[in-house]
């Protein structure tokens, strides 16, 4: 009999049951969609250097929901690169600001008068204004919790929606993985719809989201390998190269000299970092330079490292930011081809459970 069942759990689905569970995802994912506007609820990371135009077009083109990373740019280039991704899609994409910027309100006014429906505020608890604004203006403000007090915080403060990531994904991470942020806000957090993040790679994870109470899912290093990503070639390699033991967060050497931390692959720039907080750290001691200057030549140690990687190719000595989950980066795809994995892994796992229900009677 148990033979019988595990054939039965492992045998290709039909397509009645296939059907049945694409139901059944759609009904998981349906205030994730309609919040985003999109087929899916699934949102692309923001991340430097890669989420523009031509991953941004292909996310949204794809069903999903592409988000632009502003990072660092002025609000004149911002207005030209939201033009540029309008220009590749008529689907809805929304824009990453980071909080800290100094032209934070320019930007919100950038968004608005292009017409963007949905801001993420990024990088810190974002400012009432910047919230008001942004909303007056028309436009849904997403923002990130990562702990339940913050969720609760954000709600009050107006925003429409809430990402919750984990330490699992790539780039500059907090302190606690997603498996605990979700068991910690998912129950109590129904005002707004959440979007779970951070080392997810697989359909039938985020199905298991979706059951706890996310609206949806957000991925950055499945598709900042993907065909239509502008990384270079030699980025793309590393990612498929790669296991999940290789993301590793920056190494602090001294509680003085705080280093914040970041996630990518461990290379020949991250042993140098390493050896470059000890110089720093022994010529403070000696008295050769203040605290301040210490601070900041840790600080500036990657300077323009990401770029490195991402447009020039050097992974050895640039940040090759990459989440965990970067191990199930098999190969370099399409991003449709992405998301249509991602469909068929959640539509299986939503099979086989049903299959399992039915053995229990």
């Amino acid at each position: 009999m148990s033979d019988l069942m595990e054939r039965d759990l492992t045998a290709l689905p039909t397509e009645s049951e296939k059907e049945r569970a694409r139901k059944r995802l759609q009904h998981l994912c349906q205030r994730g969609a309609d919040f985003l506007g999109t087929q899916y609820a699934i949102l692309g990371g923001a991340m430097s250097w890669v989420s523009e135009r031509h991953l941004v077009s292909a996310i949204s083109n794809a069903g999903g929901f592409g988000v632009i990373a502003c990072g660092a740019m002025e609000p004149d280039r911002l207005a030209e690169e939201i033009a540029a991704t309008r220009a590749l899609t008529d689907k809805p994409f929304g824009v990453n600001l980071i909080t800290m910027h100094p032209q934070l309100s320019e930007l919100v006014d950038v968004c608005l008068q292009a017409g963007v429906g949905h801001i993420v505020l990024a990088g810190g608890i974002p400012p009432g204004a910047a919230i008001k604004a942004a909303k007056d203006g028309g436009a849904k403000v997403v923002a990130f919790a990562p702990a339940l007090v913050l969720a609760k915080r954000l709600i009050k403060m107006g925003v429409d929606a809430l990402v919750i990531e984990g330490a699992e994904a790539g780039g500059h991470v907090g302190p606690v993985s997603l498996t605990v942020l979700a068991q910690e806000i998912l129950p109590h957090i129904d005002q707004v719809p959440v979007f779970v993040a951070g080392g997810l790679g697989r359909g039938d994870a985020l199905v298991s989201y979706l059951e706890l109470g996310a609206s949806g899912g957000q991925l950055g290093t499945r598709f900042a390998a993907a065909a239509e990503s502008i990384a270079h070639e030699k980025f793309k390699k590393a990612f498929v190269r790669a296991n999940a033991r290789d993301a590793i967060t920056s190494v602090q050497l001294d509680e003085r000299f705080p280093v914040i931390p970041v996630r990518g692959l461990a290379n020949e720039g991250s042993s140098r970092f390493v050896a470059h907080q000890a110089d720093v750290i022994n010529r403070f001691q000696s008295g050769a330079i203040s605290r301040e200057e210490a601070q900041l030549e840790i600080e500036h140690f990657w300077a323009g490292a990401l770029r490195r990687a991402v447009i020039e190719g050097d992974v050895e000595n640039g940040s090759v930011m990459a989440g965990q989950s970067v191990g199930m980066v098999k190969a370099v795809q399409p991003v449709a081809d992405i998301i249509a994995d991602l469909v068929d892994q959640a539509v299986l796992a939503l099979v086989r459970q049903q299959r399992r229900m039915d053995a229990d009677g």
